[in-house]
């Protein structure tokens, strides 16, 4: 089993770089000779709060040694604290002075040590390799935090806040030297989405009853400038090694996208619904007359290997006494002749949609209703579920969309089926251990346009702006006198696997005919080891 191990000193003593502050220049040379001795390197002496500051600032040293007492208006705790909030560099305070106050003015800036004078060598070095494994681990563990995708929020029993990550700052619009010290209910406030009521906050849910809570639908998070923003999180309470709760964190995230994509599928509903009325609405006997005439043979094949299944389905059921009897096992025989129903009917139901969505187009009938896509935010969400095929399929799934694009005004879900059809083929044709890549930029074609002033006859170039999505995959050949016929309804590759992989021949030629529908073109091209489907659609669509 695999472990993620945390860096325990990623420090050697000879690569260990230490500022020395002490304002007693004997005990300074002493300090730096016994630092020496140990294979450390000192970089500098300083003798002063502000020269201290001033030294780490130039130098930026893996560690400082700070003595507590110093001359001028500041004393060492007080740089430490300032270094550690500007430079992150770790301190370890060296003084004479052990009195309660003093300590408890040093544990208060969490100090990575604490040396007593006179100093041994010997405790100096646990001390400074303490130091710095603590360090690295910190640094580790802030790593990840930072790193994490979603808002981070610490607090205590008393709901004050210990730690907030960098999602965190964005999402509430606090930094963390400002929240730090300030109570939850302060930095991360609820409304209900409807009402704008406040919410209670889910960490102090989680810690009444000591388990995990998870926030429910249309919250939204009140960020410091006063703007709203949907979020989804679960708050968990934290428990020390005895198993006592000592706090609880917050994990959260911006719920907007979620939100994009349950308006995107109500959309597509939307859209199936109106392709359904035209359907009916717009030249129906015909539809139906060429429906028969084009698909009598391939949906006669599907049909009886369906009314084979049930037939044998039947039988077997029938020997086991009545149907659905409680005595009634599943089998092989059954869960296999099921499939048989299930993939037929499910190839039937994809030959009759393609028939129908290509006679629409060709009757000029097929709905289209227009919205703005951002095709950064829309497309890895479409190349999930084929992204999760891939990798089922042992094959390497990239996805390489700019973030800055420009929105595209189109049929979302001509779209969505012109994209899914071709990775659905880039997937079933790919072979394991092969690529596919899809890519998304934005080109300028020049189009000739005849100038209406006649009297000059001028032709002007007009340049206009394009995406051109591009899916190529690997480890496929298509012969170059088959490239023009690909996209022809009913077209098979010669000694193409038909029967491993399936499917009525109609899918290419459904995209071919919605890309165009959308004033767009694609293209397909064959070499190298590689095949590439090139669409090109216009930024907006012309009346």
């Amino acid at each position: 089993m695999n472990t993620i191990g945390i860096p325990s000193n990623l420090h050697t003593k000879e690569t260990v770089r230490i500022l020395v502050v002490e304002d007693e220049y004997i005990l300074a040379l002493n300090l730096q000779e016994s630092l020496e001795s140990l294979g450390y390197t000192v970089l500098d002496i300083a003798d002063s709060a502000q020269g201290a500051i001033i030294k780490a600032t130039e130098l930026r040293p893996n560690l400082i040694l700070m003595d507590i007492r110093l001359r001028g208006e500041i004393d060492g705790i007080q740089a430490a604290e300032q270094i550690w909030h500007n430079l992150q560099i770790p301190a370890i305070y060296v003084t004479g002075h052990s009195d309660k106050s003093t300590v408890e003015r040093a544990t208060l800036t969490s100090p990575f040590g604490y040396i007593l004078k006179p100093i041994k060598e010997q405790e100096l070095y646990v001390a400074i390799q303490t130091a710095l494994n603590r360090y690295d681990r910190e640094q580790f563990l802030s790593s990840i935090l930072r790193g994490i995708g979603d808002g981070v929020i610490v607090v205590d029993l008393q709901l004050t806040i210990k730690y907030l990550n960098q999602v965190a700052e964005a999402l509430t619009g606090w930094r963390w030297d400002e929240a730090k010290g300030r109570m939850l209910t302060e930095v991360f406030k609820l409304v209900d989405e409807q009402t704008q009521i406040p919410t209670q906050n889910p960490i102090i849910t989680a810690l009444q009853q000591e388990t995990t809570i998870y926030l429910g639908s249309h919250i939204l998070l009140v960020a410091k400038d006063g703007t709203t923003i949907p979020v989804a999180d679960s708050a968990t309470p934290l428990r020390n090694n005895s198993g006592v709760i000592t706090g609880a964190v917050l994990v959260f995230r911006d719920d907007t996208q979620r939100r994009l994509t349950e308006e995107r599928n109500l959309a597509t509903e939307r859209a199936q619904q109106l392709r359904i009325q035209v359907v009916e609405l717009q030249r129906l006997n015909q539809l139906k007359e060429d429906f028969l005439a084009t698909t009598s043979h391939e949906m006669r094949t599907p049909l009886s290997n369906i009314k084979m299944a049930i037939s044998v389905l039947e039988n077997l059921l029938d020997r086991q006494g009545i149907l659905n009897s409680n005595a009634l096992s599943p089998s092989e025989s059954v869960a296999r002749y099921l499939t048989i129903l299930r993939e037929q009917c499910e190839q039937e139901l994809d030959l009759v949609d393609n028939l129908l969505h290509i006679r629409m187009i060709d009757a000029d009938v097929y709905p289209l209703e227009l919205t703005s896509i951002q095709l950064q935010t829309w497309l890895p969400h479409v190349a999930e579920y084929f992204g999760e095929q891939a990798v089922a399929r042992q094959q390497a799934f990239q996805l390489s969309v700019p973030p800055n694009l420009p929105p595209l005004v189109t049929d979302l879900a001509s779209l969505t089926e012109i994209v899914s059809e071709l990775l659905n083929n880039a997937c079933k044709f790919t072979p394991p251990d092969e690529q596919i890549r899809v890519n998304v930029r934005v080109i300028d074609i020049t189009k000739i346009l005849i100038n209406e002033n006649v009297e000059f006859g001028v032709l002007d170039n007009l340049p206009v702006s394009y995406f051109q999505i591009t899916i190529s995959n690997s480890g496929v050949i298509i012969p170059k006198k088959e490239q023009s016929r690909i996209f022809e309804p009913f077209y098979r590759i010669p000694q193409s696997d038909r029967w491993e992989h399936g499917g009525t021949g109609l899918g290419l030629a459904l995209v071919k005919k919605l890309v165009e529908y959308l004033q767009g073109t694609i293209e397909v091209t064959s070499s190298q080891g590689w095949t590439k489907f090139t669409v090109k659609l216009p930024l907006t669509m012309s009346e």
